[in-house]
C-alpha cells in the first residue's frame, strides 16, 4: 500500500504517546506481552513502553512486562544474533534500573520444527499454497506462552509492533477486533489476550524519524538497524505471528533462511553481498530446496501415495506425497555438510544449523514410521560430523539383514514389501504394552492403505487420459 505523507508527529508528541501508554498500563492491570522480531516496528514499540514506563514512580511499574522473540530454529543467523544481543542488555538494564521487563525466546517444540517435518516426515519444502511452516513454528509456540500466562495472571495484553496500511488484511482485522472506547483490541483467537498496537498510526517516516532521534535505553545503537536493513535489501520485517492474519514474510524480510515461499531471499542475498559471504552455502541449500518444488522433478523424490497411505489422481495428474526417505537422507547429508562448511568459514564454529534433539527425533520418525531398518541417522551423521553418542532405546529393532530378508520373502510372493515392514513395525512398537487396544485399528488402516504399485496407478491414470473402460 502507499505511504502517507502524513507524520503522527504533526499532531502528537513522544510525551502525548508515553502518556497513552501509561494510562493503558495502569487502567488494566495485566501483565503485558511484547512481541520483539529486532525490526524497526517492534523496536519503536517497545522503546515507546520502556520510556513511557521508565516515567512511573516504581511502586506504579507492579505489572510485568515480558518481552518475547519468537526464534525457528531456522532463523537467518545474522538476525539471531541482532535479537540474542538484544534481550540480553535488555535485560540487564531492566535489573539495573528496577523495570518490570522480562525477556523470554519463544521456540516450537522438537516435534513442529522445520526439519523434524520436511527430513523427518519428507514434508515437501513450504510454498504459496502449503504453508505448513508458520503455524508450527510461530504461532503455536508465542500463543502456548500467552496461554500459559493466562493460566498464570487469568488475563495479558500482547503489545505488538504493528501498523495500518502494511496490508488491507491487517487493517481489515485491526477494525474488526477494536474495543469500543478503548485503546486494545480483542485477540483474535486467544481467549482472555487483549492486543495493544502503540505505533497504529504510524507511518513508515514515523517509525525511522523516532528510532533516529530517540536513543534506545537498553543501549542499542539504532543507527546498526537502519545499516542491518540497507546490508539486506529488507523493507520490513518479519512480525511475531500470533494468528493467520498476521502478514507473512516476503521477499526482502527478515526471517527464515530456508524461506521457500518467496521466489529469491533478498535479505540473505543482501547480507552476502555485503560481506557475510560464509553465508553462501545456506543460500544454495535454500535454493535447492526451492528447485524440489519443480514438478518434473516430483516422481524422482517424492512418494506417488500420499501421507495418509492413498494414491490420489486429481485432474489425470497423480499428486504426489511427502518426499521420499532416500531423499530425506540426501537432505540430511548435505545440511550437515553445509553446518561444517558455515563452521569453518563463518564467526561461530559451532554453530548448529539442525540441533540434537532434532536429529534424535527424525531418528524416531524414520525408525518407527517410515521403516529405516537400517538406522541410518548415526551413520550420515558419523560420516560427515564424527561420532557422537545416540539416546539407547531398549525396544527391539529390526536391522538391513532383516530388510533384505523380507524384501527377498515379498518378491517371491508377490507382497508389497513396505505393507509387511508397516505391519511388522506396528507389532513391535506394542510390543510388551499392557493395553493393545489400538493395535488392531492400527492394522486395519494400513490394509485400508492403497497398495497398487506406482505402475498401476500410472497404467489407470493413462486409461482415464484416454477413455479407455476400466
Amino acid at each position: 500500500m502507499a505511504e502517507s505523507s502524513y507524520s503522527i508527529f504533526e499532531s502528537r508528541t513522544p510525551e502525548d504517546i508515553h502518556q497513552e501508554i501509561q494510562q493503558v498500563y495502569l487502567e488494566n492491570a495485566r501483565p503485558w506481552v511484547i512481541g520483539y522480531s529486532g525490526g524497526k516496528d517492534s523496536t519503536t514499540a517497545l522503546q515507546l513502553v520502556w520510556y513511557a514506563l521508565a516515567e512511573l514512580p516504581e511502586e506504579e511499574r507492579k505489572y510485568p512486562v515480558y518481552v518475547i522473540s519468537s526464534d525457528t530454529l531456522v532463523e537467518t543467523p545474522v538476525i539471531v544474533n541482532y535479537i540474542t544481543g538484544t534481550l540480553e542488555r535488555l535485560e540487564a538494564i531492566a535489573r539495573e534500573q528496577k523495570m518490570p521487563f522480562q525477556t523470554d525466546i519463544v521456540r516450537p517444540k522438537t516435534d513442529d520444527t522445520f526439519w523434524v517435518n520436511l527430513i523427518g516426515r519428507g514434508y515437501p519444502a513450504p510454498y504459496t499454497r502449503f504453508r505448513w511452516c508458520t503455524d508450527r513454528m510461530k504461532i503455536r509456540p508465542a500463543n502456548k506462552f500467552v496461554l500459559d500466562k493466562v493460566a498464570e495472571h487469568g488475563e495479558v495484553i500482547m503489545v505488538l509492533g504493528v501498523r495500518k496500511g502494511e496490508s488491507t488484511t491487517r487493517d481489515q482485522v485491526l477494525s474488526l477486533h477494536s474495543i469500543q472506547n478503548s485503546f486494545l483490541l480483542r485477540h483474535s483467537s486467544l481467549p482472555n489476550a487483549f492486543v495493544y498496537a502503540p505505533i497504529v498510526d504510524f507511518s513508515l517516516n514515523d517509525v525511522w524519524f523516532y528510532l533516529l532521534n530517540v536513543p534506545s535505553p537498553w543501549n542499542n545503537d539504532n543507527k546498526e538497524l537502519i545499516t542491518l536493513y540497507r546490508n539486506t535489501n529488507a523493507q520490513g520485517e518479519c512480525p511475531l505471528v500470533v494468528d493467520e492474519t498476521t502478514p507473512s514474510c516476503g521477499n526482502s524480510r527478515f526471517g527464515c533462511w530456508t524461506c521457500t515461499v518467496v521466489t529469491k531471499d533478498k535479505a540473505m542475498e543482501g547480507l552476502i553481498d555485503n560481506g557475510e559471504e560464509w553465508m553462501m552455502p545456506l543460500l544454495e541449500f535454500r535454493d535447492f530446496l526451492a528447485e524440489t518444488q519443480d514438478s518434473a522433478r516430483k516422481p524422482e523424490i517424492r512418494e506417488f501415495r500420499r501421507s495418509n497411505g492413498q494414491i490420489t489422481i486429481l485432474n489425470n495428474k497423480l499428486i504426489h506425497g511427502p518426499y521420499t526417505l532416500k531423499f530425506c537422507q540426501e537432505l540430511l547429508e548435505k545440511l550437515l555438510n553445509v553446518q561444517e562448511q558455515v563452521r569453518k568459514e563463518g564467526p561461530d564454529p559451532e554453530i548448529k544449523l539442525i540441533t540434537d534433539d532434532e536429529l534424535e527425533e527424525i531418528r524416531k520418525i524414520w525408525r518407527t514410521q517410515r521403516q529405516d531398518w537400517e538406522d541410518a541417522v548415526p551413520q550420515i551423521y558419523a560420516e560427515i560430523v564424527g561420532d557422537r553418542a545416540w539416546v539407547v532405546d531398549d525396544t527391539t529393532f529390526f536391522t538391513k539383514k532383516d530388510k533384505e530378508i523380507l524384501e527377498s520373502v515379498c518378491a517371491e510372493k508377490g507382497i508389497p514389501v513396505t505393507l509387511v515392514a508397516k505391519l511388522l513395525d506396528t507389532e513391535r512398537q506394542m510390543d510388551g504394552m499392557s493395553r493393545r487396544a489400538k493395535i488392531q485399528s492400527r492394522i486395519d488402516e494400513i490394509f485400508h492403505e492403497d497398495w497398487r504399485s506406482e505402475e498401476e496407478a500410472l497404467n489407470e491414470l493413462n486409461k482415464l487420459m484416454n477413455n479407455d473402460p476400466p
